[in-house]
């Protein structure tokens, strides 16, 4: 499910509220009709809860330990590149970047 880079960023803008599809579509810049689709397989998954409110269907994230799988895998991602992550900016201490093994 998080191999989807829509789903992702559909999760991350999810993580500390709930949102309803047309916001969600908004947020990740794609077609509703397309987000309703990765949120049926995200729910599917059991990886977000839906509650209605009239017509309007509004979703976020199942519990604390999707939030963390979610955090997680976007600051993992972020240890990719050589510069410090942007997770690591604002603390007091940041983290340097080190060279990878075998890079130059």
């Amino acid at each position: 499910m998080l191999a989807e880079p829509t789903r992702v960023r559909l999760l991350w803008a999810m993580l500390d509220r709930e949102l309803p599809v047309n916001e969600l579509a908004d947020l990740v810049g794609k077609p509703a009709p397309s987000v309703s689709q990765h949120l049926a397989k995200l729910r599917m998954a059991r990886l977000v809860h839906t509650r209605r409110e009239g017509t309007q269907v509004f979703y976020r994230v199942e519990n604390d330990h999707v939030a963390r799988l979610v955090r997680d895998a976007v600051f993992n991602a972020e240890h990719a590149g050589a510069d410090v992550p942007r997770h690591h900016q604002d603390e007091a201490t940041p983290l340097r970047a080190t060279p990878r093994q075998g890079a130059k």
